[in-house]
């Protein structure tokens, strides 16, 4: 069954990097694109990644997130002419679906659920079995035909740009963080901070720690590793914390930072530029406020919950 999870896993990244070739094809293809030639070579070695990344060499894959990154550097990925949507179109048929036009969105997250608790083996896929599910609901619900899938994929990624493969890096960079042991440098810094013995001190460097280090990454999960190996275990739990508790509350700590960072590309950046907003950080606003809230809410269960 492991087996079959991981050939799964493997046939979603592959169908992503098709996404990808398809959409350096329609680049190359549209001549206004000012960056024509960079934003195609953008996406077709991003498609090259995701198709061959299990079969070409590390230092290939590594060259190529070299360029990808040289290319967004320079500026040579930009958005080219995209067929607009016709507005009187999209009101009549929101206005028939109604609501089911929901139901593909909260299936996908049910499913997934579902699939990575009753099939273990299959939980690094489960999110990418309960996509194509879903997009066979919206399929079904629009009454429109698979082609039309390649449009608006190419459209919906190009309107992310380079902000869409964000979460990929950070969370590579927070593997190689790890790694190269920033977790005990943490701990040799927060040492000469947090009192000896101090339950309160410890909870607080483990919550702004993670807060913090999220907003620095823009992902909670490469925060985790390093912080909770540099403060959690020293200054939480080798004080009678709770393991389950206080981590899982400090993952949950993280997601405020995320809150709060454009970092957070696939949470801030991306909805900015799908809902075309002017203000970049329109979303960091209103999400500020329940953010710091919420940072004071962990600080005290973790306090007065996880020592229990």
């Amino acid at each position: 069954m492991a087996e079959l999870g991981n050939t799964l896993l493997e046939i979603a990244y592959v169908i992503i990097g098709f996404q990808f070739l398809h959409t350096a094809y329609r680049v190359f293809k549209d001549t206004t694109n000012p960056a024509r030639l960079g934003t195609t070579a953008f996406w077709g070695l991003l498609g090259v990644a995701f198709v061959g990344g299990s079969y070409l060499p590390s230092k290939v894959i590594g060259v190529i997130v070299l360029l990808l990154a040289a290319l967004t550097l320079v500026k040579q990925v930009k958005i080219g002419q995209i067929p607009p949507i016709d507005d009187e179109l999209a009101e009549k048929r929101s206005q028939k679906i109604g609501n089911l036009i929901f139901l593909p969105v909260m299936s996908m997250a049910i499913l997934t659920l579902a699939i990575a608790q009753l099939i273990p083996d299959f939980g690094r896929v489960a999110i990418a079995i309960a996509a194509i599910l879903a997009t066979i609901a919206v399929l079904m619900i629009t009454r429109q035909k698979p082609q039309a899938l390649l449009s608006e994929n190419s459209r919906t990624i190009q309107q992310i740009s380079t902000s869409g493969i964000l979460p990929q890096l950070l969370g590579a960079v927070g593997a190689i963080f790890t790694a190269a042991g920033v977790g005990d440098v943490i701990a040799g810094m927060i040492g000469g901070l947090v009192p000896e013995q101090s339950r309160f001190f410890g909870v607080l460097a483990y919550v702004l720690g993670m807060v913090l280090f999220t907003m620095i990454m823009g992902n909670t999960f490469a925060a985790f590793t390093v912080i909770t190996a540099g403060i959690g275990v020293p200054f939480v739990f080798a004080l009678g914390a709770n393991p389950i508790v206080a981590g899982a509350l400090a993952m949950t700590a993280g997601y405020c930072g995320t809150l709060m960072t454009p970092m957070a590309a696939n949470f801030n950046t991306v909805p900015v530029a799908l809902m075309d907003m002017k203000n970049p950080n329109s979303v960091i606003k209103i999400q500020a406020p329940v953010a710091l809230v919420m940072i004071v809410i962990h600080i005290a269960l973790m306090y007065f919950v996880a020592f229990n």
